[in-house]
């Protein structure tokens, strides 16, 4: 491991000597109904019929959105942020009071660990990574956001899957879980798993907010990362 991803697992609070628990075969993965055809595999059109052209109307419908209260307090509307054609996808679960004043998500101390996350596995913010949330206004006082502005927001979300055609989709933290998966999650359960997004592969992993709050976890953290480039690893027939 060279001396830059040392320092970066090290900025992560783990040593380099941390390895998956599970390992997982890498021919049954590949075998596996959700992965071996996800490469070629579309966002269903059927939810996103009203879906705009482009990332301009996007952009737009995000901007003048008034579907529930969150628009009321908030200085702007955080689209997301990186390479739209990138086959890697990260969703988070909303703006932050930084991310909220900068029009841009995880900038705060959040996204400087999910930055480190991403060096550890070769990726950076930009370069075949895009960054969204599950809602694209702060809630106030940064609380979860509740079940109805997940849903007012969930078309957007859905649009931007659909014009990035991600390959793998890793969501961050529970509230973008059971967005994208319209189900009850539990992280512990849900991690080391491929789970699928209208066909395409997606993967669970700890909010870096709450790896800064839960230290112990980012060492399970690692093996999500992991597992997440094992499962890219092969979508891509490596």
């Amino acid at each position: 491991m060279s001396a830059d991803r040392d320092l970066i697992l090290h900025e992560m609070g783990l040593g380099p000597l941390w390895r998956l628990r599970v390992p997982q075969d890498a021919a049954e993965l590949a075998s596996s109904p959700i992965v071996a055809g996800a490469a070629d595999a579309l966002p269903s059109t059927t939810r996103v019929a009203d879906a705009g052209a482009d990332w301009e109307s996007l952009a737009a419908s995000v901007r003048d959105c008034r579907k529930c209260g969150l628009c009321v307090a908030r200085k702007q509307a955080v689209l997301g942020v990186g390479d739209i054609k990138a086959d890697w996808l990260f969703v988070g679960e909303g703006p932050g009071a930084e991310e909220d004043q900068r029009g841009e998500p995880f900038v705060g101390q959040a996204g400087k660990l999910l930055d480190n996350m991403l060096a550890a596995i070769g990726l950076r913010r930009g370069n075949d990574v895009y960054i969204a949330n599950a809602v694209k206004c702060r809630p106030p006082e940064n609380r979860t956001p509740d079940a109805e502005e997940m849903a007012a927001c969930r078309s957007f979300l859905e649009r931007q899957i659909a014009l990035i055609r991600p390959k793998l989709i890793v969501a961050l933290g529970r509230p973008a879980a059971q967005t994208l998966l319209e189900s009850e999650v539990k992280i512990a359960a849900a991690r080391g798993r491929v789970h699928a997004y209208q066909g395409i592969p997606l993967v669970v992993t700890y909010h870096p907010a709450y790896l800064l709050r839960n230290l112990p976890d980012k060492a399970k953290a690692w093996e999500d990362l992991c597992h997440m480039r094992r499962v890219m690893r092969e979508l891509k027939g490596g």
